[in-house]
C-alpha cells in the first residue's frame, strides 16, 4: 500500500486537528458506515485550507473527507496533539 505524506504547506487552522497517517481516531458523530464511537486508523491525510482524512474503520468501512467535526484522535495521537497544544501556549 502506498503511503502519502501531507504537503509541507498544509497546516491546521484554528479548530482543525493535525493528524498523520497511521494515527488512531474515533468517530464523534454518526457518519455513513461508521456509528459514533467506531475506532479507525488514518490512511490518507490531505488538504491545504481544509485538512481532511480518509479513515479505515474497525468495522471494515473506509470513509473519506472526515475532519474535526466527525473524528477525534485517540491513543498516541491524542497524547501527541495535547503535548503540541501545551507547547503552543
Amino acid at each position: 500500500m502506498t503511503l502519502w505524506k501531507p504537503h509541507a504547506l498544509a497546516a491546521p487552522h484554528t479548530g482543525q486537528i493535525n493528524l498523520r497517517i497511521g494515527d488512531k481516531v474515533v468517530t464523534t458523530v454518526d457518519v455513513d458506515g461508521a456509528p459514533q464511537g467506531t475506532e479507525g486508523k488514518v490512511i490518507l491525510a490531505n488538504g491545504f485550507n481544509w485538512l481532511r482524512y480518509r479513515v479505515q474503520f474497525t468495522n471494515g468501512s473506509e470513509i473519506g473527507d472526515l475532519d474535526h467535526r466527525n473524528i477525534a484522535p485517540i491513543g498516541r495521537a491524542a497524547k501527541r496533539l495535547a503535548k503540541q497544544a501545551k507547547r503552543a501556549k
